[in-house]
């Protein structure tokens, strides 16, 4: 049909002037609405498509690519504010690679998705500040570096517009501070350089932090503080008094504004942490006198920890022995040679990994399109399982890869399709947190297994290597598993996803199962348990206790105390599951209990004021820092539980978790969440955010050390989880238990009776969770 010009007017005051195909408009044409908006360009059998350009009476216009009627393609919007969009655009929103100028002549040139900033990108403030990195809806999330106009950097992780994880700071003046952040504060371990102190390798460390030899930032997502390789064993002791004194200007640790780019929002000066920059102490200034004459000599560097922005300890050192080589601070642990995967090492190491993960692609793939019914006897079992042969140049049925040939078997898919189903696990999330790009990463291994862990590039699961005989203990076990954690959703019980087998090109056999990572949380675990109630051997050598060593019994000097209702549910549940576990014989269990402490109130009382700083000390940061902005406050520390709001958290059920919102006494036994002042509103659920008042029992050689706990009682937030629960007492365990037991106390060992096992499992955590009087 051809088409013909012609002008039409319509009964609701709109005028439309151009081509038609018979009734519609079609080619070029100029539509006019009655409320003012004006339309100028290509359509196509009544739609507006192609390119054109459209005006509203606000001021606003955009011209570009439209399709169906959306802006849709490429094109440019200028707002009635003056701001420019330049980019793609997917049905009326940005969504793509573009560019804004804001009105405040801000930009963001970068990644968009659904209309935010998503991907990577670049930000720069008109006063100078800027970033580089990944973004998530509209908040710099991820792998980024922010520099600031007066010469600081970040380089780091970020989360929700705040310093969140590993990086390094530089300060304008030449200082470093390599540490980790959580949520905008300093939070764990790391190292100070003072300018002008012998620092590590720029180079090493650019490679480490992610900069390529032409300075391009590409952070790796497993990138860790080696703080082993910045201590000198020559350590210089703090008094309590220095370190509280140190502490004095906590209240200006930094914090980054979290309000959304749309609403022309944008960055303070950099965050000034006042104990992050130079001591403040006399010790420390008398300690490093003589900085300028001495640059590169001997000057002192500072290895502290800080608990959300505060100074809790803090060690001088030398940087005379900062470049001898020290073991890696959370490197794996050597395996023994009977290890089931000892052989492992290098490339055979990233071929075991690749090869994981294109079995657990195929299987999830496989099994998720059947129709979900429920699970028949015959689905458990060595025998039910899911067999294929991944040549490296691919099969009718296996894609090709970059690894060696290898034989994968599935074991009881149906039954661990139906766990995930349970666990309200999307088969999506799951394949893609194992399988994405981003990989797998090995961490060390807590136990004396032998065993390589395996951590997803999410931290929501771990995967673990197992002996055949765990792997036959599993499969023995599975029924009545699958049927416990069916009836009780808030078991603590480790969540299993999957448990699969490797076979090697030369015949050997690596076994994996698949787990929830108990420590999955957006809050740092600052310590970290391994509780089985057993005490011959149960401590850790204190040279060997690093920041995330998992410790044992004798370890733990808190004791624990929990809301009423709290306490209540979980030692209900504790022993429902230690009746499971002994009604299988299954010993050797452990409670893995992970602590994220608040910093102390009391820390508010004894700080010295920064405007109280004597006026000898001029050589302070404080007063080179006069008249820079300085950073929101420290928010108020405590824990407060409050009435449990669904719209108000995040309700998703994790790796770990996915058992009902806890009920508090505290609350008038409502159901509760957690709020952490000024950081975040938690859930509460059985073994997650779940709070308590950690009553630290001081010993008697503690007095003696380089440096002492400053306080007594902290609130802490409590995540676990029972783990290791594949041993049977079997009559391996037996002789073990019998000739143990000749030499120590049979119940100071940890093989004993499962009956007695449980028994003394469950006094030693009422012992650990006393009742509150």
């Amino acid at each position: 049909m051809e088409t013909r010009l012609e002008e039409r007017e319509f009964s609701n005051g709109d005028v439309y002037s151009g081509q038609l195909r018979g009734t519609l408009p079609h080619g070029k044409g100029k539509y006019a609405w009655s409320d003012g908006i004006i339309y100028e360009g290509d359509w196509e059998e009544g739609k507006i498509s192609g390119k054109g350009k459209i005006t509203w009476l606000s001021g606003a216009k955009y011209e570009g690519d439209f399709s169906g009627g959306y802006l849709h393609g490429f094109g440019t919007m200028t707002s009635p504010d003056g701001s420019v969009y330049s980019g793609s655009w997917r049905m009326n929103v940005r969504h793509g690679l573009g560019r804004k100028e804001y009105c405040n002549s801000d930009s963001y040139d970068g990644s968009w998705r659904e209309g935010l900033q998503d991907g990577s990108g670049s930000y720069t403030w008109t006063n100078g500040n800027r970033f580089i990195g990944n973004w998530k809806k509209g908040k710099m999330s991820g792998r980024g570096v922010m520099s600031w106009g007066n010469g600081d950097l970040f380089n780091g992780f970020w989360l929700n517009g705040l310093r969140h994880g590993s990086g390094v700071y530089k300060y304008a003046d030449g200082g470093f501070y390599f540490g980790t952040w959580s949520r905008g504060l300093k939070d764990g371990t790391g190292v100070y350089y003072p300018a002008g102190s012998k620092h590590p390798s720029l180079k090493k460390w650019h490679r480490h932090f992610g900069y390529n030899d032409t300075g391009n930032f590409i952070l790796s997502h497993d990138s860790s503080i080696n703080l082993e390789e910045l201590r000198n064993s020559k350590a210089v002791s703090r008094t309590l008094s220095e370190i509280t004194t140190t502490s004095g200007l906590a209240r200006n640790s930094g914090r980054m504004s979290e309000r959304f780019l749309d609403e022309n929002w944008g960055t303070t000066d950099p965050p000034r942490d006042y104990m992050g920059h130079g001591p403040l102490s006399k010790s420390g200034r008398s300690a490093g006198s003589g900085e300028n004459e001495g640059r590169g000599k001997n000057p002192i560097v500072f290895e502290r920890e800080y608990m959300q922005g505060v100074l809790i300890k803090e060690r001088i050192m030398s940087s005379i022995d900062m470049s001898r080589k020290a073991r890696p601070l959370d490197g794996p642990k050597e395996v023994s040679i009977s290890a089931c995967v000892s052989f492992l090492g290098g490339k055979w190491n990233y071929y075991l990994m690749l090869n994981l993960q294109l079995g657990i692609r195929y299987t999830v793939g496989k099994i998720t399109p059947v129709p979900r019914r429920e699970v028949r006897a015959s689905d458990f079992g060595e025998r039910a399982r899911i067999t294929m042969f991944f040549p490296r140049n691919g099969s009718q049925y296996t894609p090709s890869h970059k690894s060696i040939d290898f034989d994968w078997k599935d074991y009881c898919p149906m039954v661990f399709r139906n766990l995930r189903e349970m666990f309200k696990l999307d088969a999506a999330d799951y394949m893609m947190s194992i399988c994405g790009d981003d990989g797998l990463r090995e961490i060390s291994s807590p136990g004396k297994s032998g065993s390589i862990f395996y951590l997803s590039h999410d931290d929501r699961f771990v995967i673990k290597t197992l002996k055949r005989s765990e792997l036959k203990v599993l499969l023995r076990m599975l029924p009545r598993y699958y049927e416990h954690v069916g009836e009780h959703e808030n078991t603590l019980i480790t969540k299993f996803f999957g448990v699969h087998r490797l076979k090697l090109k030369w015949g050997k056999k690596v076994r994996f199962v698949v787990m929830g990572n108990m420590f999955c949380t957006e809050l740092k675990i600052h310590r970290r348990y391994d509780l089985k109630g057993s005490t011959q051997g149960r401590f850790t050598e204190k040279n060997k206790i690093r920041e995330k060593t998992t410790m044992k019994d004798l370890d733990l000097a808190y004791e624990f105390h929990m809301d009423k209702l709290l306490r209540e549910a979980f030692f209900k549940q504790i022993l429902l599951d230690c009746s499971f576990l002994e009604s299988l014989q299954i010993i050797d269990y452990s409670l893995l209990l992970g602590l994220h402490f608040r910093a102390p109130d009391q820390l508010n009382d004894i700080l010295e004021p920064p405007n109280e700083i004597s006026d000898q000390e001029n050589d302070s940061v404080a007063s080179v820092e006069v008249g820079l902005p300085r950073e929101p406050s420290i928010p108020p520390k405590g824990l407060l539980l409050v009435t449990h709001e669904p719209n108000s958290v995040n309700t998703a059920p994790g790796p770990h978790i996915r058992g009902s919102t806890l009920r508090a006494f505290a609350a008038g036994e409502k159901e509760v969440d957690l709020i952490l002042p000024g950081t975040a509103r938690l859930r509460v659920q059985l073994g997650v955010n779940m709070p308590a008042q950690a009553h630290h029992k001081l010993r008697q050689d503690e007095e003696e050390s380089g440096t002492v706990e400053l306080f007594e009682v902290y609130d802490v937030v409590v995540y676990m989880g029972m783990i290791d629960i594949l041993q049977e007492y079997n009559m391996k365990k037996r002789m073990e238990h019998t000739c143990k037991s000749i030499q120590y106390d049979p119940m100071s060992i940890s093989a004993i009776e499962p009956t007695l096992y449980a028994k003394r499992f469950t006094d030693f955590l009422l012992k650990v969770f006393p009742e509150t009087a």
